[in-house]
Formats: C-alpha cells, structure tokens, sequence
C-alpha cells in the first residue's frame, strides 16, 4: 500500500513558502505484532509547527530535512495486529502529514465513540481546545465577574478561550485582522467587545472596551499586543503566555515589550506555558469540552483544506490570516 505524505525541502527563512515542502509516496507495510494501520481523516496544522522547521533546541525537537513531517490527526483503523484495536476503530495520533501510516499502538490514542465530528478531536476537543481550557484555567487562574483579553480571537485557541470566559461568567475582549473575524467574535461567538487591531492603537481599544482594565490578558500574539495589554493590566493580573505568533518568522531577534516594569509594581504574573504540562487534566478538560460542544454551549469554528497537497498551503495560511478557528487538512 502507498500513501502520499509531506516532507520538509527546506529550512524556511521568513514566511514558509511552498518549496519548502515536498510530496512524496510513502510505502504503508502491513502491521506486525503489536502494530495498527490507520487512514487518516482529518490532520491539523498549528503555528507551534513553524518553530519546529528552525534547527534549534526547543521543548520538542527540529523536523529533519527529507524527513516526513508529523502532527496531530484523526483517523480510522484499517488493519489491526494489536488486540485492544479493531477495524473502523477512531483514533488520534501524532501521525500527520501524511494518507495513512503503520506504527506501533503504543502511543496512539483510541477514542471510542466520537461526540462531535473527527475534526473537533483537533479543533475544540483536542490540543487547541485543552491549551484554551488549561491556559485560562490553570494558568490565568480565571474567577468569575473578571475581564479578560484574548489576542488571536478568532484563531483555534483564542476563540475557544473566549467563550470559556463567557461561560465562566466574564466580560471578554479580543483582536482580530479584519472585520469578518470581529464580526464573527460579536455576533456569534459572544464577545463583549471585538476590535481589528489593524484599525488604531490597541491600546486605545482596550480602553474603549475594559475602562476599568484587565485581570486576565491571553497572549497569543506577542509583540504590540503585549505592550498594550501590560499597560492596562488592573494590579494582580496575569497574563498567560501561549503564543508569538507575531515574531514567530521573523528573521532578526524581536525586540520585547519596553514596559516589563509595570508588573513590578502592579504585582503581574506572566507566566508561558505548554499544554503537555498538564496532561493530568485531560479526563476534565474532554468531559467538560465535549459536553459543552455537544451542547452547542461552545462552538469550534474551522477552516477546511481538502487533499494531503494542500497542506503546505494550509499551514502558510496559519501566518496570512486564512483561517477562522482550527486550520484543518481532510483526506
């Protein structure tokens, strides 16, 4: 059996181009002792990604040039020879970018009967959903009654976040680059107050929109974001810091915010984080994400790209813009 799969051409300087990439056909041998075959449904791309593609130590290691490419997936067993898995069984692996694989069961994840559509197990149930809920949670340390500031709103984590807030019985703020995204963050997502940070100063925004200022500012931006949210904490805010997205092609070291020193004096947590240090909460974070999905309580918005192909253009749309919600590739 051949499956086509996504391999890294090039160490990308910048924004990721498509010849950095490479399809290539992938042998899929029959699974031996202990092994499963699985066809892929749906596979995520995610920023993460992009630090991953720089040859550099990091909290996970480099893709290798030539080497396939992996992430988050969806898929259905095809052929078992592992007794705890069964033909047209669901599963979720780390197997991505690619049509189907062989690998050992160890590691992959049986998912039982599905609540909601494959792509939400990569969308609002799976990682971005449990870094929203962890993130906010944990991290943030949210109370009820507070005002909370999400930057990338209308991406994977950020609209997640938000609508955590709302159920927790916050007020809620958040960015986005056009008026479609703060359109959807308002009027369907239940944002308090949504802005496009290309229209003025964020800081002005914020103060149209929290005069009273925040406890909790959600970074998944970085860069002006963060200034602006640092100026307009109320004291013992925290700041989760979950992305960059900002700087994360940038070719020169970012210069940081320049008003670090507030959090001295308004007694500011920032504090990063990393969704795989809290993997002792994903009974909750699944029992409560699919109860509220299902519920329509949360909705996961997505965007879709069909065929392995597209995956590269996918993936460089994280960077542009392209997506509202979870960036998917389905097969």
């Amino acid at each position: 059996m051949q499956s086509k799969a996504i391999t890294l051409a090039n160490r990308p300087v910048g924004m990721p181009k498509s010849s950095d990439f490479a399809v290539i056909d992938n042998p899929v041998p029959d699974p031996k002792s202990g092994e499963i075959q699985v066809q892929n449904l749906s596979m995520s791309v995610d920023p993460y990604m992009r630090g991953r593609m720089v040859d550099r130590k990091s909290y996970v290691p480099p893709f290798q040039i030539g080497e396939m490419l992996t992430g988050g997936c969806i898929g259905r067993v095809t052929r078992s020879n592992h007794p705890d898995f069964t033909e047209g069984d669901h599963v979720s692996s780390h197997h991505g970018w690619r049509e189907a694989f062989t690998a050992p069961a160890a590691g992959i994840e049986k998912l039982g009967d599905l609540a909601a559509p494959a792509s939400a197990y990569l969308g609002a149930i799976g990682m971005p959903g449990m870094t929203a809920y962890v993130g906010l949670l944990e991290v943030g340390a949210l109370k009820a009654g507070e005002t909370v500031f999400v930057s990338g709103a209308a991406g994977a984590v950020g609209s997640i976040v938000g609508q955590i807030a709302k159920l927790k019985g916050c007020r809620v703020l958040g960015s986005a680059g056009s008026k479609d995204k703060v359109d959807l963050l308002e009027r369907e997502l239940g944002f308090d107050y949504a802005f496009n940070y290309k229209d003025g100063e964020i800081l002005s925004h914020l103060r149209e929109g929290a005069p009273e200022g925040l406890d909790v500012y959600f970074d998944n931006v970085g860069g002006d974001h963060l200034q602006a949210a640092l100026t307009h904490m109320r004291p013992f805010g925290r700041i989760p810091l979950c992305g960059a997205i900002s700087v994360y092609n940038d070719t020169q070291p970012t210069p940081g915010p320049n008003n670090l020193t507030l959090a001295i004096g308004l007694g500011l947590t920032l504090r990063g984080f990393i969704v795989s240090h809290f993997g002792h909460l994903a009974g909750d974070f699944r029992k409560d994400m699919e109860t509220w999905v299902t519920s329509g309580q949360i909705v996961g918005k997505e965007t879709i790209y069909n065929g392995i192909e597209a995956a590269p253009e996918a993936f460089i749309g994280l960077f542009t813009g392209a997506n509202t919600g979870k960036m998917v590739v389905n097969f």
